[in-house]
């Protein structure tokens, strides 16, 4: 008996279920499925029907609009939002910045940003990364100096996702230029309207628009805009990034990707015109891939139980962010191995007919998941903290 099979489980996934037939149309599980880069329409529109329901944040306490559910039924959740390829949403709004403010904001910021995050009517962004200060971001140099009541904020940020559908960024940035590097950061409320702030997309190889370069030229901001207290900047985005390392091991949709692989593996022929499935070496890797999620799996669900009792996850959030990224990467090399062909043509830029259906949307995910071993912290970063803090090497 599965772990997930209890009748209580049960009726909470066909729950669950029902309410994605019911309400996830054809468009969302074709913008869902054939891109990685969908509009902020589509994503505000799916949000507000999940708050409609009481589901619009499964992860946040209930005092603020969380369902109280358990971590299975949490996982259960996003698993099935997976199979039904319905849209994650504003992630930085839902997994970083209300999480944040949570933790950290004051009840004027809780009552002003949570109820917006949670409707799907305000997003955010997260400026963090620098030109030359990506993994190592406590060299930054975006500087924020006091002048009278507002902060005024000057200095560059980088592939900042999602930065054209925000209305809203967390920005990190120097407060103290006499202290060490880790402790004269600080933590920002900007408003991606406010004079002095540029955005230019930048292009990447998947030929999508996700991230963006932002620029800050005397930029105003309010006292009141700092999350937490003055100089903590850097302990507030180390638990921030520890979360974001736990959503992006992205167990659901990587569990999702597999089932698809084995169902493409039946439908698509070998040279020989049998099936892929029939042949040693798909047998061998949707092996490894299914045994390497089983794994995955379990450790996520440790550390969904452990946040769901209101611990952060800490360093092992870096043993997943490192295995799901790699998995990832792995699984879309697979499809394109078994696609051959019909799996190298960009298919939401170029159309449809140029290549076969199966191949709709993983050249697009195989060129984007380049980079998942390199976001929020690279792999090469997480493998020092695994050796320094749980192996204390």
């Amino acid at each position: 008996m599965s772990l997930f099979d209890t009748p209580e489980l049960l009726r909470f996934r066909q729950e669950v279920r029902s309410f994605l037939q019911e309400h996830l149309d054809a468009h969302f599980v074709h913008e869902t499925r054939g891109g990685l880069h969908m509009e902020r329409e589509d994503m505000a529109r799916w949000q507000a029907m999940l708050h409609s329901q009481g589901w619009g944040a499964p992860h946040w306490p209930v005092a603020v609009g969380g369902t109280g559910w358990s971590e299975l039924q949490r996982y259960i959740f996003e698993e099935e939002c997976a199979f039904a390829d319905a849209p994650l949403g504003d992630v930085h709004g839902l997994f970083l910045a209300g999480p944040m403010l949570i933790a950290e904001g004051s009840d004027e910021q809780k009552q002003r940003y949570l109820p917006r995050i949670l409707a799907g009517e305000e997003f955010w962004c997260q400026g963090f990364s620098e030109p030359n200060a990506g993994s190592d971001l406590a060299s930054l140099k975006t500087r924020a100096t006091l002048d009278g009541d507002h902060w005024i904020i000057n200095g560059q940020k980088t592939w900042l996702s999602g930065g054209h559908h925000a209305d809203l960024m967390f920005c990190l940035a120097r407060t103290d230029m006499e202290a060490k590097p880790q402790a004269g950061l600080s933590v920002f409320i900007l408003d991606m309207t406010d004079p002095g702030i540029s955005l230019q997309p930048i292009l990447t190889m998947d030929e999508g628009h996700s991230v963006n370069a932002v620029f800050f030229d005397n930029v105003r901001v309010p006292r009141q805009n700092v999350i937490g207290e003055l100089n903590k900047g850097w302990t507030y985005a180390k638990e921030l990034l520890a979360r974001e390392r736990v959503n992006n091991a992205q167990a659901p949709r990587t569990k999702r990707d597999i089932l698809e692989l084995e169902r493409m593996s039946h439908e698509l022929k070998a040279a020989d015109g049998k099936p892929l499935a029939e042949t040693a070496w798909v047998r061998r890797k949707l092996a490894a891939l299914t045994v390497d999620f089983i794994a995955l799996e379990a450790a996520a669900l440790s550390v969904i139980a452990e946040q769901m009792q209101g611990k952060e996850p800490g360093p092992a959030s870096s043993y997943l962010k490192i295995r799901g990224s790699e998995l990832q990467q792995r699984v879309s090399e697979t499809a394109m191995a078994m696609l051959g062909s019909a799996g190298v043509v960009l298919g939401q830029k170029y159309g449809t007919g140029l290549l076969a259906p199966e191949g709709r949307g993983w050249a697009e995910r195989h060129f984007f998941r380049r980079v998942v071993t390199i976001y929020a912290g690279s792999n090469e970063i997480q493998k020092s903290i695994i050796s320094k803090v749980i192996l204390e090497m």
